[in-house]
């Protein structure tokens, strides 16, 4: 059997998987909900539920662990609460401390740059406006802990409002809408 490669853009509120084996899961929305493929096909790597853009699917294990190795970056592109400054960009690009499994973990060094241009990204409503200001973050890294952008930005006092990947290596979301899948290949 030949393996099967495809990008999709996972939308805000989905899990990043296909069969629920939890329990307490139970009224989580699945990926199996939207794509009708193959029940070989796994998510490389996640998103978590309120994360959002691109996604690899595949067959093929071997492609799986090359793109979840840290030589691969991954670009996000984040909306943050507050007007972030370029004191705490640098911040990010040096790395900060979080939490990974109740543990202190000091993130590695990364590309961190304000986003001035956001009109590729798809409009979602995130909070109104009375709310205060957001700013607009590239954040590239080779690292992926669980929930780790969002407690980056969260270390240095910007919670993030919204998360969008845009790129996995060479693969890029380019101008696919949430739902969205497309062939790939490797």
């Amino acid at each position: 059997m030949e393996n099967a490669y495809y990008k999709i853009y996972k939308p805000y509120g989905y899990l990043s998987q296909f069969v629920n084996n939890q329990n307490r899961r139970k009224n989580k929305k699945l990926l199996s909900e939207i794509y009708n493929l193959s029940e070989s096909i796994m998510a490389v790597g996640r998103l978590d539920e309120k994360s959002e853009g691109l996604l690899l699917l595949t067959t093929d294990g071997k492609f799986s662990n090359h793109i979840t190795s840290s030589k691969i970056e991954k670009e996000y592109h984040v909306m943050v609460d507050g007007l972030i400054t370029n004191e705490q960009i640098e911040i990010l690009k040096g790395g900060v401390e979080i939490s990974v499994n109740g543990k202190p973990y000091h993130t590695k060094p990364c590309i961190a740059e304000l986003l001035k241009d956001t009109s590729h990204i798809v409009e979602r409503f995130v909070r109104d406006e009375k709310h205060g200001p957001t700013s607009w973050l590239k954040i590239t890294l080779k690292e992926g802990k669980f929930r780790q952008v969002r407690k980056m930005t969260a270390k240095i006092g910007f919670p993030t409002l919204r998360l969008v990947r845009v790129r996995i290596g060479n693969y890029y979301l380019e101008n696919m809408k949430p739902k969205d899948i497309k062939t790939i290949s490797y």
